[in-house]
C-alpha cells in the first residue's frame, strides 16, 4: 500500500465556499479583461471555479454563458442567480487612482474595473450558491451571461433556449444592500436624413442633408419634454447623443446624416410605439419636406458576435420591468435581507440603470429582484470600487435571501 503524498490530492478537494475565498476570486477575475464579445478567458476561469466549488452540471453553452447548479433539497422550485461576464472599457489607465486590473484591496475597498459591476457580486453569488449545496429548499441555478453591456444577448438566448426554468431570478447588479424591483428600459433609435452629395463649391448642385437637422433636433427636444412617467420608475427620458455625417469631408456637402437617440423607456414601450412617436413629432415640425430631402426613423441595430462565434443582428433595445412591491417574492426578500445598519426590512426601490432583469421579468415574466453590495454611482467610472465590509454583509445575507424567495415561489 502506497502511503506517499499525492501532489494532486489538494487540487481534487472541493474549494471552501468562504467570503475570503470569494473576495480573492473576485480580485483574480478583475485581473482578466473581458469586453463584450471577449469574455472567453473570464468564462473559462469561472467554469474552473464552479467545478472546484462542487457545483453540478457546470458547462458553457453555445452563446458563452457559464452555468452550474447548487443542488437543493427538492422542497421548492429553482432560483437563478445571475451576473454578467463582460465589463465596459477601462479608458486611460493613468486616470485611475488604483490600476484598473489590479483587483487590489486598499483602504477597505476592492478596486478595479468590474469590482462592483460586476465581478465582485458575481464571485459572491457563485460562492453563496456553493455554500447552499444540499441545504437550499430548491436548486440554485448559477448562470452568468455574456454581452449584458450591449443589451443582454446572453440572457436573451439563455431564456429562449429553455435550458433553465427558474421560478425566480436574483440579479447581482449593485443595489447598495437594497432590494431592487425594476428599472426603465433603454432603446437606441436613429433618424437618418438623406439628400444629394456635392462639392462644397457648388451648393446649387446638391441637397444638403444637414438642412433637416435643426428641425429634427427641435422635434426630438419637444418629444423629450413630453414623456410619460411611472409613479415608481419615474419619467422616461429622450435625448439626442451623436451626429454622424457622410461623407466625412469638410469640402463635401453630405448626402447622409445619422442622428442617434438614447431613450430610457417605460416597461409598456415597444419598438413600434417609439418609432411612431418620433415620426409624429418630426412630422409636426416638418409638415412638408423640401425637394430632394427625406428622412427615416429606425431602431439602431448592431451585429453582435459572441466569443463562441454566435452572431445575431439585433436592435439595441433593453426591456424595462417593474415588480409589484407587494409581490410575495419582493416582501419575502426584503424581510430576509433586512438592513445593514439598523432594524427592519430592506428598502425596496428601482434601479436607475438597465439590467438583464428586463429579459427575465419584462419579457419572460419570471419574478425578478436585484440584490448586491455596491454603490451605483461607481459603475462605469475610473473610481470603481466595492466596499469589503458591505460585500461581506451581502454575502452572509444571500442564503437567507435565496431560501426566502424559493419558499415564496413554492407557496
Amino acid at each position: 500500500m502506497d502511503c506517499g503524498h499525492d501532489p494532486n490530492a489538494l487540487q481534487l478537494m472541493p474549494k471552501e465556499p468562504s467570503f475570503e475565498n470569494a473576495l480573492a476570486f473576485a480580485g483574480e477575475l478583475i485581473g482578466i479583461p473581458g469586453l463584450p464579445g471577449e469574455e472567453r478567458e473570464v468564462a473559462s476561469r469561472l467554469k474552473e471555479e464552479m467545478e472546484a466549488l462542487g457545483l453540478s452540471d457546470v458547462h458553457i453553452d453555445d452563446t458563452g454563458n457559464v452555468i452550474g447548479i447548487a443542488t437543493g433539497t427538492g422542497d421548492a422550485p429553482p432560483a437563478m442567480l445571475n451576473c454578467h461576464l463582460d465589463v465596459v472599457a477601462e479608458g486611460d489607465h493613468s486616470e485611475w487612482e488604483v490600476p484598473p486590473f489590479s483587483g487590489e484591496v486598499r483602504d477597505g475597498f476592492l478596486h478595479g474595473r468590474g469590482s462592483m459591476d460586476i465581478k465582485g457580486p458575481l464571485a459572491l453569488q457563485t460562492y453563496a450558491a456553493a455554500s447552499m449545496i444540499g441545504q437550499a429548499p430548491g436548486d440554485v441555478i448559477v448562470a452568468h451571461t455574456v454581452l449584458e453591456e450591449r443589451g443582454g444577448l446572453g440572457m436573451k438566448r439563455l431564456l429562449e433556449s429553455g435550458n433553465v426554468d427558474p421560478a425566480v431570478v436574483i440579479i447581482g447588479e449593485a443595489t447598495h444592500g437594497d432590494v431592487c424591483i425594476g428599472h426603465r428600459g433603454r432603446a437606441e433609435l436613429e433618424v437618418v436624413l438623406t439628400g444629394l452629395a456635392g462639392h462644397a463649391s457648388a451648393p446649387d448642385r446638391a441637397r444638403n442633408a444637414l438642412d433637416l437637422l435643426g428641425d429634427v433636433l427641435v422635434a426630438v427636444r419637444e418629444l423629450g419634454e413630453n414623456q410619460k412617467a411611472d409613479p415608481v420608475l419615474g419619467p422616461a427620458s429622450l435625448i439626442a447623443t451623436t451626429v454622424d455625417v457622410l461623407p466625412e469631408s469638410r469640402n463635401v456637402i453630405p448626402d447622409k446624416v445619422v442622428l442617434a437617440l438614447d431613450w430610457r423607456i417605460l416597461p409598456c414601450d415597444d419598438d413600434d410605439s417609439l418609432l411612431d412617436r418620433v415620426r409624429c413629432s418630426i412630422k409636426r415640425q416638418i409638415p412638408l419636406l423640401p425637394e430632394g430631402l427625406s428622412y427615416e426613423v429606425r431602431m439602431a441595430k448592431e451585429l453582435q458576435t459572441t466569443y463562441t462565434g454566435i452572431q445575431e443582428e439585433r436592435s439595441l433595445f433593453t426591456p424595462g420591468f417593474l415588480m409589484d412591491s407587494e409581490h410575495p417574492v419582493v416582501t419575502s426578500a426584503a424581510g430576509a435581507v433586512g438592513r445593514r445598519r439598523g432594524e427592519g426590512e430592506a428598502v425596496v426601490r428601482p434601479w436607475l440603470f438597465a439590467t438583464d432583469g428586463g429579459w427575465s421579468c419584462g419579457i419572460h415574466e419570471i419574478p425578478t429582484i436585484g440584490f448586491a453590495p455596491g454603490e451605483e454611482g461607481f459603475a462605469h467610472t475610473n473610481r470603481e470600487r466595492l466596499n469589503v465590509e458591505e460585500a461581506q454583509w451581502g454575502y452572509a445575507r444571500y442564503p437567507h435571501l435565496v431560501t426566502a424567495v424559493q419558499r415564496a415561489a413554492a407557496d
